[in-house]
């Protein structure tokens, strides 16, 4: 009977046990993301500080840009200063896991690995890789760029795309990446690299206002959409960041930005 009782005894202590992990597992997996940002009273956000019209500095030094007014009306309605945080958009995936941006929000290509690895917004804007070439250059179509040096951003969906398409890489003489597209650009600009695959948004935007005599090729090598990149766990703050930008699309806010820096309604929240 005592052996039994002992037994007895093992069998009720492993199911505590048992019972108090699963109670810890539970407690642990409790999504405060939301709650604890409003705590520390500010919204840290992650982004390239040489993203024109995205994200970029004036001729003050100020970053200014699209998602830099959108993102601080977001911070205004939660009730918590905005507060800009330039990373380097190569380890941009690293810097929102060790908790030192709340969200990457620049310009951020949602593809499939991304949406897999972080909690991705809906779409805010669309999008495309591009090729930049200059006016005088005889390329018109990407097969054109056969055996030329091309210009890309580290660590970016250019990148992605350019890897992806193995027949176009394989095509290419060299692939020269670089920190920053405006660096880049620079390169074409002086003739070390014939061209710089980009996304389109900041190329027709650059080129319009910086008045350098490239051109952007009509053939594209990928569609993509723009979107905000929030920790993984972080669902309760990536939900209350998207039913905003839905308030601000409905009120006509949005509308208001696109046209300050577009020239036209792009936005594609809620479409």
């Amino acid at each position: 009977m005592e052996k039994i009782g002992k037994i007895v005894s093992a069998v009720l202590f492993a199911v505590v046990a048992v019972s108090s992990l699963a109670s810890c597992s539970k407690k642990s997996s409790v999504d405060n993301s939301l709650e604890d940002l409003k705590s520390r009273g500010k919204f840290v956000l992650g982004l390239d500080d040489s993203f024109p019209p995205l994200g970029f500095r004036d001729e003050n030094n100020e970053i200014v840009g699209y998602d830099i007014d959108m993102a601080a009306e977001v911070a205004k309605r939660m009730g918590v200063p905005l507060v800009l945080q330039p990373i380097d958009w190569a380890a941009k995936e690293q810097e929102l896991a060790t908790g030192k941006i709340d969200c990457i929000w620049n310009g951020f290509t949602m593809t499939k690995e991304r949406r897999e690895a972080m909690a991705c917004t809906f779409a805010y804007l669309d999008n495309a890789q591009v090729a930049v070439v200059r006016n005088e250059s005889g390329v018109k179509n990407l097969s054109d760029l056969k055996n030329k040096n091309v210009g890309v951003q580290s660590g970016s969906s250019a990148w992605e795309a350019i890897t992806a398409d193995s027949d176009f890489m394989n095509s290419l003489g060299s692939v020269v990446e670089f920190e920053e597209n405006l660096t880049a650009l620079n390169d074409l600009g002086i003739g070390n690299i014939d061209a710089v695959v980009m996304d389109r948004v900041v190329a027709e935007y650059t080129i319009k206002h910086s008045g350098q005599p490239y051109r952007v090729l009509k053939e594209g090598l990928a569609n993509e959409e723009y979107g905000i990149a929030f920790r993984k766990q972080d669902i309760k703050l990536r939900d209350e960041v998207e039913r905003i930008l839905l308030e601000m699309q409905n009120d006509g806010t949005v509308k208001s930005i696109s046209e300050k820096w577009f020239g036209e309604d792009l936005s594609v929240i809620g479409r």
